[in-house]
């Protein structure tokens, strides 16, 4: 019979609702908006790594219409 593990003690389980100034911390981020390395276009890998940074650093799982005009706009976007 296998042994089911808890997910506390699954190797494999990232415990992210502790806030400790674990070093891995960024690494386990899982609010990103770019999924992957799909686009060859650089403009939109740039804001893609502007949005997930806003993300992280407001600890933000979505942005609002206006938050993301504010990381266009951090950009050079301008109308």
């Amino acid at each position: 019979m296998k042994q089911q593990l808890t997910a506390v003690q699954d190797p494999n389980f990232a415990d992210r609702r502790k806030h400790g100034a674990d070093s891995n911390a960024a690494a386990l981020e899982r609010r990103q908006f770019r999924d992957g390395n799909r686009s060859a276009r650089p403009e939109v890998v740039e804001f893609a790594d502007a949005i997930d940074e806003y993300k992280i650093t407001h600890r933000r799982r979505f942005v609002t219409f206006e938050e993301l005009y504010d990381v266009m706009s951090s950009l050079g976007y301008h109308k």
